[in-house]
C-alpha cells in the first residue's frame, strides 16, 4: 500500500477509511519519512499505538492526523480525530499504569492551544482523551465541556479507546469540520514571556511564535524594521538610538529579544539584552537555563547548567551589572548593539548621583542612567545602535525618569546620533512632549510607525484589556464599561470582598497547566488580617517557574508577589488584591502610605502616579482572566475600615464588573 502523503502540520494525515486499509509499515514509514531520525522505541510506540487506534476507529468516519504540530507548546500530539463537528485529541502513555496529573494537563493543554490559538478550532467542541494503555479497566466518563467548548480530559485504558472516541461523539454537536482545510488553517499563538523567550533561544523566529493578524502590528514587521536600521548603521559607520512603543503586553520585549538572539554569538553585530528588571531578568535566565538543559538532555549531552547559564549571561543581563562595567573600564563594550527593556524606568541624574555617591564612593557624578549609558556606547568609535524599549505609565518607582531622559541626553550630549522614534511617543502617558520637541531641533529624528506595537497579545482572549485598565485608573467610567461590556464574554472579570471565593473563582477556571497567582501592591501594607503579606519576601524564580506541588510556586496563592516582581512577565488567571493605599472618591483616587501604625495621604505627584502604575501594572497581568478582591474592612480596626475600602468596591462594581 502506498503511504498517505503527510498533510502538513501532521506527520501523517488520512481519511479513517483509508487508515484502516493502511499497513502499520507503510503508516510508520510515512511517519518516520516525516519525522526525520527516529529511535526504536518511538517506532514501537507508534506500532502499538496505530495497532490501539485500528481497532478503536473501526466503526468509525472522519479523519485521522498523527504526530500533529503545536507551535506554541513546541510538542506534537499523537492522534487528532476530526470527525463531523468534533476535534478529539489524543494522547498515548504507552505502558503506563496509573494517569498522571501532569499526562492530563499535557493532553488538556493541547486541547486548550487548539482552541485558544487554531483558527478552525475556536468554534468547534474538543474532547481530550488520556489513554495509559495499562491502566485498570475502567468505563471512560466524559464530564460537560466549558463555556468555550473544550472537555477536560476523558481517561482510559488502551481497550477502552473506541469506547471513549464514541461516547465523545456522541455528546458533541455542531457544523461539519472539512478534516483537511481544518489541518491547514492558520496557527496564531500567542506565547507567554517565558515560552517565547524559549523558543526565541531554541532558534525560532519571532514570525514563528507570535500572532500574524490582519488588524494587529505584526511583531515581524517591528522586529525587521529594528533589524534594517542595525545594518543600516552598520553599514554607514552612524550611532542610532531606536525607540519602540507599545501598549502592555503588546510584544516590546518578545521584540528586543528576537533582535538579541538573532545576532547573539561571535558576529560582528553582537547584540546583548538588558534590564533594570531584576526579577525578569532572574526569572527568564532560569527558565532559558532549565529548557536548555532539558532540551540536551534529549539529545544525550551532559553540558553541566553552569556552563550553559554562563552562555545565557552573554544574552540577557542586568542593566547594572553592564553599567558598572561601563565605570570599571575605559574602553568600549563588546557590544555595539544593545537592546534596553522598560528604558523609561532608567534612573534620573538624581538617583544615579545618590547611588554613585552611596554604593560606588563616586561623588559629584553628574549624569543620568541614560546618559552615561549612551556615553559608554558612544566610546564606539565608527557605530553602535541602542534599541529602547518604552512602556507608558509603566514608572513604579522613585528615581526612575521616564523615556525622557534618553531623549534629553540625545539633544545635550549625542546630537550626531540618529534617533528613530515612534509616533506615539508623543502621548501623554509617555510624558516627553518637551523632550520630543527639543530633540526635534538638536538631532536628526526619524518617525517611523512600524515602531509602535498598539494591541496587547498578553490578553489573547481580550485585545483591549489594556485600554479598559488604563479608563479605569484614568476615571473615563463610561469609556472602561463599554470596554468591558465589549470583552466580558472572553475575558472575565470578577469583583468579592470574599478573598475565599476569589480563590474558588480561579481554581474553576484555570485548566491543564495555565498559571495563576495572587498579586498585591507592595504598598498594600494592611492585607495581612487575610494572610496577604507583602513584607515577605517572594522568589520571583520559584514563584513563576516552579510546579503546583511547591508551595513557593504562585500555584498556591498563598504568596502574593508585588508589582516590582511581576512588571514585564504574566500569568493566566489573577488574583488582584486591593487595599487601602489606592482608594477611590467620586472624582479621582487618593493616595496612601502605611507609616507606622496609621495610613498617611501621598501628596507628592510622582509618589501618587508610581502608585496608581503600580495598580495598572497588577491589573494588566493576566493572559485570560482575573478577579479583584477588594477587602470589606473591620469597624473595630481603624487601619481597615470599612470606608477605605467601600467607595473603591463602589466603583468598580459600577463599571459593571460582576460581583460574586
Amino acid at each position: 500500500m502506498t503511504p498517505r502523503v503527510a498533510v502538513s502540520p501532521a506527520y501523517y494525515g488520512a481519511s479513517v477509511s483509508d487508515f484502516l486499509t493502511d499497513s502499520t509499515e507503510s503508516i510508520v514509514g510515512a511517519l518516520t519519512m516525516n519525522g526525520g531520525s527516529v529511535e526504536s522505541l518511538q517506532r514501537d510506540a507508534w506500532v502499538g499505538q496505530i495497532a490501539l487506534l485500528k481497532t478503536a476507529l473501526a466503526s468509525c468516519s472522519g479523519t485521522l492526523f498523527l504526530e500533529f504540530d503545536v507551535p506554541r507548546i513546541g510538542s506534537r500530539i499523537d492522534a487528532v480525530l476530526v470527525c463531523g463537528p468534533a476535534v478529539v485529541v489524543i494522547e498515548f502513555k504507552v505502558g503506563e499504569r496509573t494517569f498522571l496529573t501532569s499526562d492530563r494537563n499535557q493532553v488538556w493543554d493541547y486541547a486548550l492551544d487548539l482552541k485558544n490559538f487554531h483558527q478552525a478550532s475556536h468554534l468547534a467542541p474538543i474532547v481530550p482523551i488520556l489513554i495509559a494503555t495499562d491502566a485498570a479497566d475502567t468505563v471512560p466518563h466524559l464530564i460537560s465541556a466549558a463555556d468555550d467548548g473544550v472537555f477536560p480530559p476523558v481517561m482510559c485504558n488502551g481497550s477502552r479507546l473506541g469506547e471513549a472516541v464514541r461516547l465523545a461523539l456522541a455528546q458533541t454537536s455542531g457544523d461539519e469540520i472539512d478534516a483537511f482545510a481544518w489541518s491547514r488553517a492558520p496557527y496564531h499563538p500567542t506565547p507567554t514571556i517565558i515560552e517565547a523567550a524559549q523558543a526565541l533561544y531554541s532558534r525560532h523566529t519571532v514570525d514563528a511564535i507570535a500572532r500574524n493578524d490582519a488588524d494587529t502590528q505584526n511583531l515581524g514587521v517591528t522586529s525587521g524594521r529594528v533589524e534594517t536600521i542595525i545594518d543600516d548603521a552598520r553599514r554607514d559607520g552612524r550611532k542610532a538610538i531606536v525607540f519602540v512603543t507599545g501598549v502592555p503586553g503588546a510584544g516590546k520585549t518578545l521584540v528586543g529579544l528576537d533582535v538579541a538572539t538573532r545576532r547573539r554569538g561571535d558576529t560582528p553585530t553582537h547584540a546583548v539584552f538588558l534590564s533594570g528588571n531584576g526579577p525578569l531578568v532572574k526569572v527568564l535566565s532560569e527558565a532559558l537555563a532549565r529548557d536548555e538543559v532539558a532540551r540536551r538532555r534529549r539529545q544525550n549531552d551532559k553540558t553541566r547548567k553552569g556552563v550553559i547559564e554562563q552562555s545565557i549571561k552573554a544574552f540577557i543581563q542586568n542593566v547594572h551589572h553592564f553599567r558598572d562595567a561601563g565605570l570599571r573600564d575605559t574602553g568600549p563594550p563588546a557590544d555595539r548593539v544593545v537592546i534596553f527593556d522598560e528604558a523609561q524606568r532608567a534612573w534620573n541624574r538624581e538617583m544615579t548621583s545618590d547611588f554613585m555617591r552611596r554604593k560606588k564612593g563616586r561623588a559629584g557624578f553628574t549624569q543620568s542612567e541614560p546618559e552615561f549609558l549612551l556615553s559608554y556606547l558612544d566610546r564606539h568609535e565608527e557605530w553602535a545602535v541602542v534599541v529602547c524599549l518604552v512602556g507608558g505609565g509603566q514608572e513604579i518607582n522613585r528615581g526612575e525618569a521616564g523615556i525622557s531622559a534618553w531623549l534629553d541626553a540625545v539633544s545635550s550630549t549625542f546630537t550626531n546620533w540618529t534617533a528613530y522614534i515612534s509616533p506615539n511617543l508623543t502621548d501623554s502617558e509617555y510624558d516627553a512632549g518637551h523632550a520630543l520637541q527639543t530633540l526635534g531641533s538638536k538631532a536628526s529624528v526619524v518617525t517611523d510607525t512600524s515602531l509602535h506595537l498598539s494591541v496587547s497579545m498578553r490578553s489573547f482572549r481580550a485585545e483591549h484589556v489594556s485600554r479598559f485598565v488604563k479608563a479605569l485608573l484614568d476615571r473615563e467610567q463610561a469609556e472602561a464599561s463599554a470596554l468591558l461590556g465589549q470583552f466580558s464574554p472572553r475575558y472575565p472579570i470578577a469583583l468579592t470582598r470574599d478573598l475565599a471565593k476569589a480563590k474558588a473563582w480561579i481554581h474553576s477556571r484555570a485548566r491543564g497547566s495555565e498559571r495563576y497567582g495572587l498579586v498585591a501592591s507592595s504598598g498594600a501594607q494592611r492585607l495581612k488580617p487575610h494572610a496577604v503579606d507583602v513584607r515577605v519576601q517572594t522568589n520571583p524564580v520559584h514563584w513563576f517557574l516552579n510546579d503546583r506541588d511547591d508551595t513557593r510556586s504562585s500555584f498556591y496563592l498563598e504568596d502574593a508577589a508585588t508589582e516590582f516582581q511581576v512588571q514585564g512577565l504574566e500569568l493566566d488567571w489573577v488574583c488582584v488584591t486591593w487595599d487601602a493605599d489606592l482608594r477611590s472618591t467620586p472624582h479621582d483616587w487618593t493616595c496612601h502610605s502605611f507609616v507606622g501604625s496609621k495610613w498617611q495621604n501621598v501628596k507628592a505627584v510622582e509618589r501618587r502616579q508610581y502608585l496608581r502604575n503600580a495598580y495598572r501594572v497588577l491589573l494588566t497581568r493576566a493572559r485570560q482572566g482575573m478577579v479583584i478582591f477588594v477587602p470589606p474592612g473591620d469597624f473595630g480596626d481603624a487601619t481597615r475600615r470599612p470606608e477605605f475600602y467601600d467607595s473603591t468596591f463602589r466603583y468598580l462594581r459600577g463599571l459593571g464588573i460582576p460581583t460574586l
